[in-house]
């Protein structure tokens, strides 16, 4: 029943489209681009995006809005990350980015002209496309610059890209070197993700890519380096083993009272020093992934060690 039901509705959006050519007597503009899964016809300017491969955020750096997102908040998929409710007020929110399937019906009433996947969802690929022209983009395991740059070449606009990516690029610098003016140039810092009795390392990705590549503040040692898209996973016992000046401990109420009732962790020299800059898990988890979570978190990064 629900796949007739989606086959009528199918076909009644394919109508419509149809109808609407022939009314103004003229077809869109569009043209062929690359994808991970071959070449596609699009148009040549989209109005109604509808993202689901998680960012929604380059598209509007790169100039465009969607009509329907996955990039919800990773702790409550309801509602937009408090970094980008601005950007995408309006839009509706048709899951995570990370779920391999979406709210079809609701992808069918936006009437988009163009939706982005990534192959996360790629099982949904071919039903997509009955509904318009689909694009799947394979996104990088670390490299968020190479995010941009693959969504900039789809959308012809990288020049746009290269000029937001140079802006970003002054900021960060110029936001570490007053940190390191202010706190030392050797000072060091160590990023924490604490969640459901695990610790996970920001290194290359999240806020710590942020912290280290972005701004060149300093690692402490016996820091494990991340390989992949996944943040490396240590024990208490490994954590002891870091020394770091300053600590940033991203979790939840839960999470973070039961890192405070561990032994190891109080032993800590940051923590003795009263050096913990203790972050909600919504927005911080999610907020270092995002080009304009970037922004955001650089202008908070000040305010944050001074707390």
């Amino acid at each position: 029943m629900a796949v007739m039901a989606t086959s009528a509705i199918l076909a009644g959006c394919q109508g419509k489209d149809t109808k609407k050519q022939e009314e103004t007597g003229k077809k869109a503009e569009t043209v062929t681009v690359q994808d991970a899964k071959g070449k596609v016809e699009i148009p040549a300017d989209p109005k109604r995006i509808v993202d689901l491969s998680g960012n929604s955020d380059i598209l509007s750096v790169l100039g465009y809005s969607v009509v329907g997102t996955a990039n919800s908040d990773a702790y409550d998929y309801t509602k937009f990350p408090s970094y980008l409710e601005e950007t995408l007020d309006g839009a509706k929110i048709l899951g995570y980015s990370m779920q391999d399937t979406m709210d079809v019906e609701g992808i069918l009433e936006l009437n988009p002209d163009l939706i982005i996947i990534s192959n996360v969802q790629e099982k949904m690929y071919s039903q997509l496309q009955k509904i318009a022209p689909t694009v799947m983009i394979e996104l990088a395991q670390i490299d968020w610059r190479e995010d941009i740059k693959a969504f900039a070449k789809l959308m012809n606009k990288e020049e746009k890209a290269e000029e937001w990516l140079k802006t970003y690029k002054e900021k960060a610098e110029e936001t570490g070197k007053a940190i390191r003016e202010t706190y030392g140039e050797d000072t060091t810092y160590l990023a924490l993700l604490a969640s459901g009795g695990q610790l996970f390392v920001f290194d290359a990705a999240g806020i710590g890519g942020v912290m280290y590549d972005d701004m060149g503040l300093k690692k402490p040692e016996n820091m494990p380096q991340q390989e992949n898209i996944s943040l490396p996973v240590i024990n208490y016992e490994g954590l002891a083993q870091i020394d770091a000046d300053y600590l940033f401990v991203v979790g939840t109420v839960e999470d973070m009272e039961s890192l405070k009732g561990n032994s190891i962790y109080n032993s800590m020299r940051a923590v003795k020093d009263g050096h913990v800059v203790e972050l909600p898990s919504s927005p911080y988890f999610n907020i270092g992934y995002s080009c304009i979570g970037k922004e955001v978190f650089l202008k908070e990064f000040s305010s944050l060690m001074e707390k």
